[in-house]
């Protein structure tokens, strides 16, 4: 946005904590898509990043708390010039090998149905991936994605 011969910038940001628990995924896709909805957003943008908010939270209860609803898991999400960074973190068990755990189809839980896939999607709908953990202390993870309202503008 620019007001005479200053670019301005603009910034917003949020975070919100909840319980480890299942139900809480769908408030966490709720609370982000809202958040994320302030600025010209495409229906698909909104759609990948709901999804990746549900894979990163679903991947915090299960596998970071193994459901343990005493568990925090906590989203930060802040937004300036149409980039989008966006953190899901948890203080769980974290994991033990990242490289192996991003592997499409790898899960540490082959009980469970449609798992395996939840990194691969975010590499896919976001611009940049990135996860930070240590072993009995928890995992970050950190995606990014550059709105194309913001991209029209840079061009």
């Amino acid at each position: 946005m620019y007001w005479g011969w200053r670019k301005m910038t603009t910034r917003n940001f949020m975070t919100v904590s909840f319980a480890a628990l299942s139900q809480n995924e769908a408030f966490a896709r709720v609370a982000v898509a809202s958040f994320i909805s302030q600025w010209d957003v495409t229906v698909e943008e909104l759609e990948e990043i709901k999804t990746v908010v549900s894979e990163a939270v679903t991947n915090a209860i299960i596998h970071g708390y193994e459901e343990n609803a005493e568990g925090v898991v906590r989203i930060s999400v802040s937004i300036e010039d149409g980039l989008v960074d966006l953190l899901v973190e948890d203080q769980g068990k974290g994991i033990e090998d990242v490289d192996l755990a991003m592997q499409p189809l790898y899960t540490s839980k082959p009980e469970l149905e449609r798992s395996g896939m939840g990194f691969t999607i975010m590499e896919n709908f976001m611009d940049t991936l990135e996860v930070v953990t240590a072993v009995g202390k928890g995992t970050t993870v950190r995606l990014t994605k550059r709105l194309s309202c913001a991209k029209a503008l840079q061009n």
